[in-house]
């Protein structure tokens, strides 16, 4: 039996566990904190000259613009990941996603500068935007590939946890800010600089737990074998370029619904639309960050139940289901309509995120899977949650309605679903080196897959 197939111990699957979820909080706080910001005040600070409607285009133009260098970004931690290691490409992440946070809080805006703000703003949100290209794949992967096989679904969910724990401790330091410490002007004055400041103290700490984990068992035994690929990505391109479509367009049912919430609009909406107070609306994200928490963790359980297709198949359904009733929820029914629609909205992002970890990285042979893992969920994202936020703001504007934004959500959810039935659900699949020839097969409902039997006296092995 190879490493990993071998059950972990539980000491340090517990360690790997808190430093995938550590770890990715720290990264996505950093990366919704912009996204928070950009919402509430970047559209005054740094674009003011353009012009109210122009402006917030503009700030949410730059959440967006950064989502184009995260296949940059993926592209580089992918090769790196499968020839140097997974664990090596989270320090750097990390830290390169910390500086780039930091550094934000420290920029002088339009009215003191000009133009060179607003610049400034957009290259320290494309480092962010390369960061977390590229750190993604190597959190689900050092989680996935040292878990059990059957208990790879709940384990994938840990890395997955970090998203809305970010988010989450994006809006209440946003929320403290706005509600307690610096309310009023206070706020754009020097306010909205300290949340992004504090992400120096998150980093030392992320760095520090992330160094202390061991590297993938997966990768330890590639390596051991010299077996890393040389040219991963044109390997992955050249033979599974439709695998990376298929799976991309599933994130991109979550992804586009996801950042109406994440990437600020829908706070933009029910403060400017709804007229709800800032605060209030901050407080309601917290208490969607959390809902979208015990959602993804139910799905990384349920993976392991009932599988990775029909899990994501019935968040999708739930998603089609509200993607109209959440715009009238908020219109109709003020603070406690938000609370209801976040609600709704959550429960099926977590059900269509916790999955992802693990059936991405069983779709992929272990030789490029950081590459195609990484690649994949960045392709995904460009096309789901990058313009998201700024395409809703065009719509509402042309329209002068949520329809056509609720269309367009739809729309996403139904690729999402589509793409989810073209993929087959792999759990139990070997891993390791050792399986490579298995791994390349059969991952799409269109191509012929390994033999069931064989399949399943792997997962039953590794039991």
């Amino acid at each position: 039996m190879t490493t990993s197939s071998a059950p972990g111990k539980r000491a340090s699957q517990r360690r790997i566990a808190f430093a995938t979820i550590i770890g990715t909080t720290i990264e996505w706080y950093d990366f919704f904190i912009y996204a928070t910001s950009a919402g509430l005040v970047f559209a005054q600070l740094f674009f003011e000259p353009a012009g109210k409607e122009i402006a917030l285009l503009l700030s949410f133009a730059t959440v967006g613009i950064s989502f184009l260098f995260r296949p940059l970004g993926a592209f580089l931690a992918g090769h790196f990941g499968d020839v140097i290691g997974r664990r090596a490409m989270l320090v750097v992440t990390l830290v390169l996603m910390g500086v780039a946070t930091t550094l934000i809080g420290t920029l002088p805006t339009y009215s003191q500068i000009g133009i060179t703000a607003p610049v400034l703003l957009l290259l320290l949100r494309i480092l962010q935007g390369l960061s977390a290209g590229g750190e993604w794949g190597g959190a689900v992967l050092m989680a996935v590939e040292h878990a059990p096989a059957d208990r790879r679904g709940r384990a994938g969910s840990w890395p997955q946890l970090g998203v809305p724990l970010g988010f989450l401790l994006a809006s209440g330091m946003t929320a403290l800010m706005t509600g307690v410490i610096s309310p009023g002007e206070a706020y754009l004055q020097w306010g909205w600089r300290v949340p992004f400041l504090v992400s120096i103290v998150l980093i030392v700490v992320g760095f520090v737990i992330r160094r202390s984990v061991e590297e993938s068992p997966v990768f330890a035994e590639i390596a051991e074998r010299g077996k890393q690929a040389g040219l991963p990505i044109v390997t992955l391109f050249r033979r599974h370029w439709h695998l990376v479509l298929l799976a991309a367009l599933v994130f991109v049912g979550n992804g586009t619904l996801g950042y109406m919430t994440t990437g600020g609009f829908l706070n933009s909406y029910a403060i400017s639309v709804g007229h709800l107070e800032t605060t209030s609306v901050l407080l309601a994200a917290v208490f969607a960050a959390v809902v979208w928490f015990f959602s993804t963790l139910l799905a990384g359980y349920l993976a392991d139940a009932i599988g990775r297709r029909s899990t994501f198949l019935i968040g999708f359904g739930l998603q089609a289901v509200i993607v109209f009733p959440v715009f009238w929820l908020v219109d109709a029914g003020g603070l406690p309509g938000l609370y209801v629609a976040l609600l709704l909205i959550s429960t099926g992002l977590g059900l269509t995120y916790g999955p992802l970890a693990a059936w991405y990285a069983e779709i992929f042979p272990a030789s490029i899977r950081f590459s195609g893992v990484s690649i994949t969920y960045a392709i995904g994202a460009v096309l789901g949650g990058a313009f998201a936020p700024m395409i809703a703001q065009m719509l509402l504007g042309a329209t002068g309605t949520t329809a056509a934004v609720s269309a367009y959500l739809l729309l996403a959810t139904l690729l999402g679903a589509g793409a989810t039935l073209c993929l087959r659900d792999r759990r139990g699949i070997a891993l390791g080196p050792d399986n490579e020839d298995e791994q390349a097969v059969g991952a799409t409902v269109f191509a012929s897959a390994a033999p069931a039997g064989e399949v399943a006296g792997q997962f039953a092995g590794t039991r």
